[in-house]
């Protein structure tokens, strides 16, 4: 137990730290991609990009953003092998990302007991979706705060995700519950996504990306840097694993010797 509990320790999720072992079929890294919002520009640029590649992102859906012209679109992409993951229906954020005189749907505004029925809810939407009985989580705005209090101990004993990941990327122990994530500039390159693969190639590990657009909408890269990286990954197969955020992390979880 020693032994295992060490290599969780140095098992961060930004890859910054070796780990034992390696990934499937002996590659040495593995790349989560992952998208966040349920935005236009994911169905129009990034889902085809990806497939032209044949590489399988996730994509974490707010309920409030899906319209109806849009669910035939998420069920055709998960049938295709990427994964829909939960970003509650709302998406409650901290008040100081709003402008002063909104203050619905914020974090402040709400309670534990709220976030654990709109999870709930969004998985059962989800399940419509894509018909899987479980689905992962990304915490709205990275952080898991409602009335003030922390939901996560709330959310690990409801059992209604078994993997969360975080927008914040800094390092610490392997926890399946608070999974670190690396997010980019609007104006960040390819050759700056590429960067951030190569560490964690070089060095062994895992790394997730998080991305919001992609070519259009906000908080986007652009669609030639997003390309630019699925290349690079397409071409380094053979030393990088890229699969969806539960798959990857079904793999580290059953395997505590990696």
């Amino acid at each position: 137990m020693m032994r295992i509990g060490l290599v969780f320790l140095i098992f961060t999720m930004m890859a910054t730290q070796a780990v034992a072992g390696t990934w499937p079929d002996g590659r040495r890294a593995a790349v989560v991609l992952t998208y966040d919002d349920a935005l236009v520009s994911q169905l129009d640029i990034a889902i085809p990009a990806l497939d032209a590649v044949g590489l399988k992102g996730t994509f974490f859906l707010i309920g409030s953003k899906i319209g109806p012209e849009q669910v035939s679109r998420w069920r055709s992409a998960a049938a295709e092998g990427h994964e829909l993951g939960n970003h509650t229906i709302r998406h409650a954020c901290p008040q100081a990302n709003y402008p002063p005189a909104k203050s619905i749907d914020t974090s402040e505004a709400s309670d534990v007991d709220t976030m654990l029925t709109e999870i709930r809810t969004m998985n059962t939407m989800l399940t419509a979706i894509d018909g899987r009985p479980q689905h992962s989580y990304a915490t709205p705005c990275g952080q898991h705060l409602a009335g003030g209090i922390d939901y996560l101990p709330a959310l690990r004993a409801s059992g209604l995700v078994r993997y969360t990941r975080s927008a914040d990327p800094s390092e610490r122990p392997f926890d399946p519950m608070d999974v670190p994530a690396r997010f980019f500039p609007s104006n960040a390159t390819g050759a700056d996504l590429i960067a951030a693969v190569k560490d964690v190639e070089r060095r062994g590990g895992m790394i997730v990306l998080g991305f919001h657009g992609v070519g259009g909408d906000y908080l986007a890269v652009s669609a030639q840097a997003h390309a630019q990286l699925l290349a690079y990954l397409k071409a380094h197969s053979d030393t990088i694993w890229v699969a969806p955020f539960s798959t990857v992390m079904d793999y580290a979880t059953s395997h505590p010797d990696h």
